[in-house]
């Protein structure tokens, strides 16, 4: 699965997350660094992968437009240790795959991890 790292994800993270076998590069590798949240969920979706993001905006983004990709993993966690957040993020992207490939947002915080499937407001 492919992981867009918006860029308000480290490169140490991004290292890090690859170093576990991760296929993740960063969005300005795709885009330019002042690309748009609506530009980078374009680049994931047409590479069938998930955004990996600190930005609320991409949820939004997702329940507005009632759209069933791309992914989104929502890092809200307040610590900023990258090798915490590496394993925190690891841990997400491993044991909620079946519903990042199938269209989710995942919040990780200090409350742990909730799943919302997508689109937003369907009922599956």
């Amino acid at each position: 699965m492919k992981i867009v790292a918006d860029i308000n994800i480290s490169a140490a993270i991004v290292a890090g997350l690859r170093s576990l076998g991760h296929d993740i590069e960063r969005a300005d590798a795709f885009l330019p660094p002042t690309a748009t949240d609506t530009e980078i969920a374009a680049v994931a979706a047409q590479l069938a992968g998930i955004i990996v993001t600190r930005d609320q905006d991409f949820s939004m983004l997702l329940a507005l437009s009632e759209a069933s990709a791309p992914s989104v993993i929502n890092l809200r966690h307040a610590r900023t240790d990258p090798e915490f957040l590496i394993n925190v993020l690891d841990r997400a992207i491993r044991r909620h795959a079946a519903g990042l490939a199938t269209g989710a947002i995942v919040t990780v915080d200090e409350r742990g991890v909730r799943v919302h499937l997508l689109p937003i407001g369907s009922t599956n």
